[in-house]
């Protein structure tokens, strides 16, 4: 199977069904009548390769498996005892540590790459697998950096290959259901958007640990730092914390806007934001005595995004993170549920407002008893299983191949998650901003922050900050050896 022709499982199909072989008085008939209803053939099957197995990466190989319609070729990770499980689940697939020396031997019996790292190494993974013509799958957010995403997005049009991110809400009613509300006028026009969660639950806005650690024997350090500046090894950083260090992850914005961002990114059709600023919570580590921890994200965070609209106003975009929440709308009882309790959304109109959870579930018209008495037509595909089906959504997509009709039924392509994630990673380029700062001129011991207290202009085609050019140092990074996009 050639991962960027379109239909070829379908062709393949058509001629095992409709062809007849005679030979010596008898008929080849075709493996999957053979199989009974519901078997599919090897050669229908599409040939994945996954790169992280362990934590997400384990949940994303099981998510494939459940589709019934692929099969693994090779595992990747760099940590053995991460790797267990999927390994176990896939005894046969070849087993690798090196993302780059799997898809070099395996270039040719691969069709797909799901991708399932640390932020800082899902750019360069999925970059490589794109360029050999493999449809990619990857965990979100989608990049680390700004530049990145933009790269990614671009390659997957260049390539025509099948794209996702593992934002599985994407693939949920809910979010369908909130963009026919609003394309019926239920809430007017949109004025102001506020999402939230209760992330980080990770160690964050603290002091790079002093104290290196021995590696454990199973995990390959090296290649774990990946494309981040060599440091050594600390403790309470693998597997899970590394999410609150700049150098790898992406912080509470990189956890979770892509599921509670995404919502109201579809429902109002929004592209690159005008402008950002920000707040930030700080760390106290003596009486009037604020910490300074760049290397570390903020423990709390509050982000606000900009997005012109020709012929509209401009739409007021805030995220909140560190248990930061908005006020409570009128409309909602006194012991309703706002979201879900930690995370959600809720889009403010000119006629009324609307209200959901993490992924897009539970979507509610304010006040809520309005929702029980919208009847608006249903226009938008729906993916059969909601979001449980986000990866069978991809899956499908590869095999019936760039531009079929199951491709363009994708929740989550890169042409959409690309522009969402550079949303989201722009609240991170303002927070880092926030914390930049330079010595005073006449005591080098004490410092300025210009980038607080200022709004940053964005060009999203230029990706440049305009007014303020330290910002644009947090667009790009610098890769470690011979990393590259």
């Amino acid at each position: 199977m050639k991962s960027n022709s379109s239909g070829s499982g379908s062709s393949r199909r058509k001629f095992l069904k409709g062809t007849a072989l005679a030979a010596a008085g008898f008929y080849i008939v075709p493996r999957n009548v053979l199989g009974g209803p519901g078997f599919i053939a090897p050669s229908d099957k599409l040939r994945v390769a996954s790169i992280g197995v362990g934590g997400m990466g384990g949940s994303d190989v099981r998510g494939v498996t459940k589709t019934g319609k692929a099969d693994f070729i090779a595992l990747c990770d760099v940590d053995d005892s991460r790797a267990k499980a999927s390994r176990e689940l896939h005894p046969k697939a070849k087993y690798y540590k090196d993302f780059r020396e799997m898809l070099d031997k395996e270039g040719n019996n691969i069709d797909a790459v799901t991708v399932s790292t640390p932020d800082h190494m899902h750019a360069v993974a999925a970059m490589t697998a794109m360029k050999m013509g493999k449809h990619v799958y990857v965990q979100k957010p989608l990049a680390h950096d700004i530049y990145e995403a933009r790269m990614l997005t671009e390659a997957a049009k260049k390539y025509k290959v099948v794209t996702q991110m593992g934002n599985q809400g994407s693939s949920g009613d809910g979010v369908r259901q909130m963009v026919e509300w609003y394309d019926a006028g239920l809430i007017g026009e949109a004025t102001k958007v506020y999402t939230w969660t209760d992330r980080p639950v990770w160690p964050q806005g603290i002091q790079w640990p002093t104290e290196p650690v021995t590696p454990p024997s199973d995990l390959d350090w090296d290649l774990w730092l990946g494309t981040a500046p060599y440091k050594d090894y600390v403790g309470n950083l693998v597997p899970f914390n590394w999410r609150g260090w700049w150098d790898y992850g992406t912080g509470a914005l990189g956890d979770m806007a892509c599921h509670i961002m995404e919502p109201p990114f579809r429902v109002l059709g929004l592209g690159y934001p005008k402008s950002a600023e920000c707040s930030v919570g700080s760390v106290y580590v003596g009486e009037f005595k604020r910490g300074y921890f760049p290397e570390s994200c903020p423990p709390s965070s509050h982000i606000t995004l900009r997005f012109d609209r020709p012929g509209k106003d401009d739409l007021e975009f805030h995220w909140m993170d560190g248990g930061i929440q908005p006020n409570r709308p009128e409309e909602l009882a006194p012991n309703e549920q706002m979201g879900d309790g930690g995370n959600g959304v809720i889009i403010e109109g000119t006629k009324g407002k609307m209200m959901c959870s993490t992924y897009g579930k539970n979507p509610q018209l304010l006040p809520t008893s309005k929702t029980k008495d919208a009847n608006v037509p249903q226009t938008l595909h729906r993916v059969d299983g909601g979001d449980g089906g986000h990866y069978n959504n991809w899956v499908e997509a590869c095999i019936a191949g760039h531009g079929s009709e199951e491709f363009k039924n994708l929740s989550s392509p890169f042409s959409i998650a690309g522009p969402l994630t550079e949303s989201v990673l722009m609240g991170n380029l303002a927070i880092r901003s926030y914390d930049y700062r330079t010595p005073k001129p006449d005591n080098a011991n004490q410092f300025d922050y210009p980038g607080r207290g200022i709004k940053l202009v964005w060009d999203g085609p230029e990706m440049k900050v305009s007014n303020f050019e330290p910002a644009n140092q947090f667009v790009k990074r610098d890769y470690r050896g011979d990393y590259s996009l």
